[in-house]
């Protein structure tokens, strides 16, 4: 995904008892907390990461991020959180400066390029309980999480790449091992080192997406609607409305175009002037988001992968986000089955005093809902990336006739919403 400048944060130093100063969202100075055999050792500051981390600290526990860049920092352009990862944040009292800072999306919608026929219309106002999703800068949600995790004492160990687990203990890419902890949770994502010793096969996915991060383009764009075109299952282009970043007001608007990976650099061989009016002429409104793209290394291929751990927790070590199921974005999951998969742990931490029973209800309480929809992601995603054209014709010509039957989109909404075997408490939904 692509890489977008992140809030300064500094080196990490000696606790000395004072309370960091804050700011709105700005990052205040990092703490080092000197690890304790039972300590909690989290390994990635992505947002899984960070909100395990969050949840575990306000339970009294001493917890520790380790992330492999000198400065923890956001990566991506914007994404959804749906009513499932909002779920989270309400319990985290988080939900009231995600919403400051992202933007309410009611609807998704897709046409295809050619004849403008509707192909995809998604409304969360058809859900039971309806409730919106909402669309924001990844460099937001970072600020919002780390500052909270700060505030809660959580320690940072930076410019350390961890590559095993072993029995509580962190090896790094140097072959340091750390004092044993307490627990390891495994939050470094889908290309995770930790992850691929335990099984589960990985299959790369031929396509991927450009991704990039413009001002918002105004009208006709809906600025609560994800909207997508389509030619065929070759090409995607989509424009989702993410809020705004830390400390700015401006609104933002994510751009994405897919493509199969292997053709990367012929892209990037062409320019962009001959892109851009391959752009246009699919989507004619987009000519304000083009204006914006004036330099294509601001665009960053980002590659995808589907796998699945059949147990994501071992001796000490319990595994969370991309790093236990990662699949393509097409429905919107990643960042929400990873915040479900933090509460989900931190909850079973706290029903269950023995460390191997806790883990083993975490994996259960997580296993059916990650499983459908890693086979909803794995069956979907052809529809809108393949090569040919009897999947783009049977998702036009049948697919979407089948969602305007009835209960269809309630069905579909609740499909996006991540709600289907609905993963939260029943006191909460």
């Amino acid at each position: 995904m692509t890489e977008e400048a992140a809030p300064k944060v500094r080196k990490p130093r000696a606790r000395t008892g004072k309370k960091p100063p804050r700011g709105t969202l700005g990052i205040p100075p990092l703490s080092r907390r000197l690890t304790r055999p039972d300590d909690i050792a989290i390994v990635g500051a992505g947002p899984a990461g960070l909100a395990v981390a969050l949840m575990l600290a306000r339970q009294g526990r001493g917890v520790v991020v380790h992330e492999r860049f000198d400065t923890p920092r956001p990566i991506g352009a914007g994404l959804m959180l749906q009513p499932t990862g909002l779920d989270v944040l309400d319990r985290l009292g988080l939900t009231a400066q995600i919403e400051a800072h992202g933007q309410h999306i009611d609807h998704i919608f897709g046409r295809e390029a050619r004849r403008g026929r509707v192909v995809l219309d998604v409304r969360y106002s058809d859900l039971k309980r309806p409730r919106q999703a909402v669309g924001i800068h990844r460099a937001a949600l970072f600020a919002i999480l780390f500052e909270a995790c700060v505030e809660a004492g959580v320690g940072f160990e930076t410019d350390r790449e961890i590559v095993a687990a072993d029995g509580g203990r962190l090896i790094d890419s140097t072959g340091g091992r750390s004092a044993p902890f307490s627990l390891v949770i495994d939050a470094s994502g889908a290309r995770s080192a930790i992850s691929a010793r335990m099984g589960g096969e990985r299959t790369d996915l031929a396509w991927g997406a450009l991704w990039t991060t413009v001002p918002w383009p105004g009208a006709p764009f809906d600025p609560a609607a994800l909207q997508q075109v389509y030619l065929g299952a070759s090409r995607m282009l989509g424009v989702l409305p993410c809020g705004v970043r830390p400390g700015e007001t401006a609104p933002l608007a994510t751009f994405f175009w897919s493509l199969k990976t292997e053709i990367w650099p012929e892209w990037h061989a062409r320019g962009l002037d001959v892109w851009k009016e391959h752009c246009l002429r699919l989507w004619p409104e987009l000519t304000p988001v083009m204006d914006a793209i004036t330099d294509r290394e601001r665009m960053t291929l980002a590659s995808y992968g589907h796998q699945t751990i059949g147990r994501p927790v071992a001796d000490r070590l319990a595994v969370i986000g991309d790093a236990a199921h990662s699949t393509s974005p097409q429905l919107g999951q990643g960042v929400n089955m990873g915040l479900l998969d933090a509460q989900a742990l931190a909850d079973a931490l706290i029903r269950h005093r023995d460390l191997p029973t806790a883990l083993s209800a975490y994996a259960a309480a997580r296993r059916w809902h990650v499983r459908l929809y890693q086979a909803l992601s794995l069956g979907f995603t052809p529809f809108y990336q393949a090569d040919g054209r009897v999947l783009p014709w049977v998702r036009d010509h049948v697919l979407g006739k089948v969602a305007r039957l009835p209960l269809a989109p309630r069905l579909l909404a609740a499909t996006v919403s991540g709600l289907l075997l609905d993963p939260r408490p029943r006191d909460r939904r």
